[in-house]
């Protein structure tokens, strides 16, 4: 084990698709901790959905061991992170875990809205900040302008930022110098008893519960007896070591180190991300201060497609949930669902993220319903008691509402300027109000604006993507609750109401929201020999409404010639039968139909 002067612990924070994992993969290659031959792009984005997509989804550790310039040997723990602000959860327990932070600025892009809100982040825990201009051989590299917005918009000194290009290898050795030079050494004595953070874990089948583990004072080594201060719970450490992209036993780890250990940890739910591990015979005094308490913003229901495969549902969430501790869920039920889970999420990315993980790490095949948020409502019958919904199973009687209100947030989206009036466009259709409007340089402005978390939800940031061509950034913090005209909008199949299919929406919004789920179903839903009709209805009031025509059957054919009533006799016959028929007939809803509603908001 190395002394603490020669460990640097660091994360590379940034914008999304600014270059963090590139980096990263350079930084590894540098050390050869992969020959060339086994090296692929986005090294530690072991998901398969994070590479498709492009994106960090999980923070990952690596130990590159590093010989500087001057002939002294160190050990650099780097903690690479997500950039989407759906993950913002996961950069702050990163953050956590280091005393320095590369902050990459995109030399073509600028300083960004997530560039902005994790360097805050990293300031909040006293981090030492590098700034890095990255993709500087780019065709549309503007330093000098990066430079300028270095020192004005992130109020860093522009001169000690360096020049790098991660997919070249542009100035690796000038980042690696810095990071030993610029990033101080952990403190923390190797004395003192023990006292770690559990930043994060991952279950291995065969070994149990995998602990990630930051050491602040004290040492932890094979047949330890160790203590989770938070649950008490006491376990023997098997194995400790730390990450060369595999997991690399040592069976000691000291004060400074970031690494893992196994101790034969077979229940998910005993290990909380953020907990203090400490030595049971020796236990420190205080806990380290843990990570604040994640709140989600997006809740959706989760039911198996087969209801039998609940309780491999619920295994698989526990294993997910151990994997991605800002998932929340409890369990919830549904008449035409069967039993499921009702969950929260940080964002809608989040929710999607899950959804696919599910389907390919667990192989569950499941249905997710419509997001939707928190409200806050208020009954007649009590108006000082206030209730929160988040599901429209829960909503009460239209009647006992004595007023609604949803959250809103302060939303910071920077863009340039010449795509400024269609920003604002989409932001006033979707109920935004703006607060705050900064030119920021030549081309670029912040615009702030308060608007409803429910519009934000759905097809939002990709029509603000789409609409400034992938240059516009957005951020936003939840800020308070609002009164609003809030309505149930229900869906009937045949008169029947679908509790699977009901939202929650915005009253002057229901019409159009009605109408598109309406047109979406009837695209789905397989012809019956009767006809089908499918509404969207607030309580009584039915506003929209879409027809499955039936299957014909043609009673006539047999017929040839002869007299009209004998005609008119067999249609009667068969009106007759179809009548019945609808009474008795159920129309089963296909999975399709489900995330038809979801794609719903996409137009």
């Amino acid at each position: 084990m190395a002394e603490t002067q020669f460990i640097r612990n660091f994360c590379i924070i940034a914008h999304i698709d600014h270059g963090k994992s590139t980096l990263a993969d350079r930084l590894i290659q540098k050390a050869k901790l992969v020959d060339d031959r086994n090296f692929q792009n986005q090294i530690l984005d072991n998901m398969d959905i994070e590479r498709e997509r492009g994106i960090t989804i999980k923070s990952q550790a690596v130990r590159i061991p590093y010989t500087a310039a001057d002939g002294t040997k160190y050990e650099l723990n780097l903690v690479d992170t997500p950039g989407h602000v759906d993950f913002t959860y996961e950069v702050s327990r990163a953050i956590n875990s280091c005393e320095g932070a590369l902050l990459l600025v995109d030399a073509a892009q600028g300083v960004q809205a997530q560039t902005l809100s994790n360097m805050y982040l990293a300031l909040e825990h006293n981090l030492e900040i590098v700034p890095v201009i990255n993709k500087i051989d780019m065709p549309a590299a503007d330093i000098p302008n990066v430079k300028k917005q270095i020192d004005k918009d992130l109020g860093l000194d522009s001169e000690s930022a360096l020049l790098v290009s991660a997919r070249s290898g542009i100035g690796i050795d000038e980042v690696l110098e810095a990071i030993v030079d610029r990033i101080p050494p952990p403190a923390g004595s190797a004395d003192s008893p023990l006292r770690a953070l559990i930043f994060d874990c991952h279950y291995d089948p065969y070994r149990g519960v995998v602990v990630h583990l930051r050491l602040f004072d004290g040492k932890i080594k094979k047949g330890m007896k160790i203590s989770f201060m938070s649950s008490g719970s006491t376990y023997e450490v098997e194995t400790a070591g730390v990450f060369k992209l595999a997991l690399v036993e040592t069976n000691e780890l000291s004060v400074g180190d970031v690494g893992y250990i196994i101790a034969g940890i077979k229940t998910v739910s005993d290990v909380r991300v953020g907990d203090t591990v400490t030595g049971a015979d020796n236990p420190c005094a205080e806990p380290l201060p843990g990570f604040r308490e994640v709140k989600p913003v997006v809740f959706s229901s989760i039911y198996p497609v087969d209801s039998n495969d609940y309780e491999e549902l619920r295994t698989s969430m526990e294993k997910l949930k151990l994997n991605d501790a800002s998932l929340i869920y409890e369990k919830d039920s549904s008449a035409a669902l069967g039993f499921g889970f009702r969950c929260g999420f940080l964002g809608l990315l989040h929710l999607d993220v899950i959804q696919e993980r599910l389907e390919r790490e667990f192989n569950q095949s499941v249905i997710f319903t419509a997001p939707s948020v928190k409200y806050k409502i208020r009954l007649k019958k009590n108006s000082t008691e206030e209730i929160m919904i988040d599901n429209p199973t829960d909503y009460p009687d239209e009647g006992h509402i004595e007023s609604a209100e949803e959250p809103y947030i302060r939303a910071s989206i920077i863009t340039p300027s010449n795509f400024l009036g269609n920003i604002m466009t989409l932001c006033l259709e979707k109920r935004g109000v703006q607060t705050n409007m900064t030119y920021l340089d030549e081309k670029r402005v912040e615009i702030i604006y308060d608007m409803p978390l429910s519009e934000v939800l759905f097809d939002f940031y990709d029509r603000l993507k789409s609409i400034s061509r992938g240059y516009a950034s957005f951020d936003y913090d939840i800020t308070e609750y609002k009164q609003t005209e809030l309505a149930k909008l229900d869906i009937l199949l045949n008169g029947k109401p679908v509790d699977a299919l009901a939202q929650l929406v915005f009253k002057g919004n229901a019409y159009d929201r009605a109408r598109k789920v309406c047109e979406r179903l009837k695209d789905e839903i397989p012809r019956q020999q009767f006809k089908i009709p499918i509404q969207g209805s607030i309580g009584s009031h039915v506003i929209a409404r879409e027809t499955v025509n039936a299957l014909r059957k043609d009673v006539l054919a047999k017929c040839y010639g002869g007299d009209i009533t004998r005609k008119r006799k067999l249609l009667e016959k068969q009106k007759e039968g179809k009548k019945r028929m609808k009474m008795v007939g159920d129309v089963e809803l296909p999975q399709s139909a489900f995330l038809a509603v979801l794609k719903a908001k996409d137009e």
